[in-house]
């Protein structure tokens, strides 16, 4: 039973990102439904986080009230700029972009986010590189690829492939309207998926570093969803100046607004927070292109998605890339965990601390997210 045990537990981070992909693919094309239907992207920012505050805020105050850390300045000014980077700028920005493009184009696009993370946490000195270690070396490959597939498709178009399911689509009511992947909309629709990625990769690098501070993972959400909320209402208060665009009825924008807050941003930023406190913010953002899949066969059927050649060999690019990236990263992990085996037993043979520093330190996090024993809570239940 141990060893199912132990490998459950290591499976966990695994099982939870797979299961947020899929939470991501519902959100982009039931949201591409309600922005074609005329949703401001503004006002659908403000419901989503006000939905998500009030969906998880129960849990923070039950679940953490005895361990919930004293909020100090660089913690707020912290969290503040969190909810600027996810709720505010990711998300208003990625709105647009789907809006230009489409649903599986924006998840493909967005697929440059763990290359992204990856160079950030090298800058800022969450990852080390020796390019000496294999697994450097496909990293870093990994990284180039990706940004590579991402280049391709925003430049190249290619010929329509046609699916077989979708001759009939037309009749679907939440058809998108048609762009030109070759025409301006379709360029800055690309542009502005590149910086609401960015922003989501910058969010990943300082809530990585947040935690170590703030180590309470559902109230850190609670306030980054309400301290977004708030900056989304004064956003939109300065770009829509229509009273009737803050109305909403139980319609597709009611679903948009409450999918996407409860499931892709009070569970999914909660969930990400703890993987990213197990594993780290790369591991944490590279289960990205199993969204695309998702997204590309419920884009087809639901809204008679088009894909373009370039989509596709672009997305290939972008997936082998990012798999480079996870299997360096694996084998990183592996080479840390035995590392420190070693070290232990030299530790238990020998009664020698000085023992532990046989470590290899290459090529792994040096200032990275804590281990799950650094918090009493919330870290087990990934």
């Amino acid at each position: 039973m141990g060893g199912y045990g132990d490998l459950f537990e290591k499976a966990k981070p695994y099982i939870a990102m797979i299961c947020l992909q899929f939470g991501y693919a519902g959100m982009n094309v039931i949201t591409k439904v309600s922005l074609n239907g005329g949703m401001s992207h503004y006002v659908l920012v403000v419901y989503r986080h006000a939905f998500a505050t009030v969906s998880i805020a129960p849990f923070a105050l039950i679940f953490e009230r005895k361990v919930r850390p004293k909020m100090t300045w660089s913690s707020f000014l912290q969290i503040f700029v969190l909810a600027l980077l996810g709720p505010v700028i990711d998300q208003n920005f990625y709105y647009v972009g789907l809006k230009y493009t489409g649903p599986t184009f924006a998840c493909a696009m967005s697929n440059i986010l763990p290359a992204m993370t990856f160079v950030m946490a090298f800058i800022f000195r969450m990852e080390k590189v020796d390019l000496r270690k294999v697994r450097c070396q496909a990293k870093v490959a990994g990284t180039v690829v990706t940004v590579a597939g991402a280049m391709l498709m925003t430049l190249y178009k290619g010929p329509l492939m046609r699916m077989a399911w979708t001759s009939h689509g037309q009749a679907h009511g939440g058809e998108a309207p048609a762009v030109d992947p070759t025409g301006r909309e379709w360029f800055l629709g690309s542009l502005f998926i590149i910086i609401a990625t960015l922003a989501w990769a910058s969010l990943f690098i300082l809530q990585a570093h947040t935690l170590k501070q703030y180590s309470a993972p559902l109230s850190l959400t609670t306030l980054i969803c309400f301290v977004g909320t708030l900056q989304a209402i004064v956003v939109t208060l300065a770009m829509e100046h229509r009273p009737s665009v803050w109305t909403i009825g139980f319609d597709m924008n009611l679903l948009a607004a409450a999918y996407a807050g409860i499931v892709t941003s009070s569970i999914a930023y909660y969930v990400q927070g703890l993987v990213i406190q197990k594993t780290g913010p790369v591991f944490a953002s590279a289960f990205s292109p199993l969204m695309m899949i998702v997204v590309a066969v419920m884009g087809s059927f639901i809204l008679s998605e088009k894909i373009y050649l370039g989509g596709v060999l672009g997305s290939v690019l972008i997936v082998i890339g990012l798999y480079s990236v996870l299997w360096g990263k694996h084998k990183e992990t592996q080479a840390e965990s035995a590392a420190l085996r070693e070290a232990m037993a030299s530790i238990n043979s020998k009664g020698d601390g000085d023992a532990v520093h046989g470590h290899d330190p290459e090529c792994e996090k040096a200032n990275g997210a804590p281990k799950p024993s650094s918090n009493g809570h919330g870290a087990s239940a990934v």
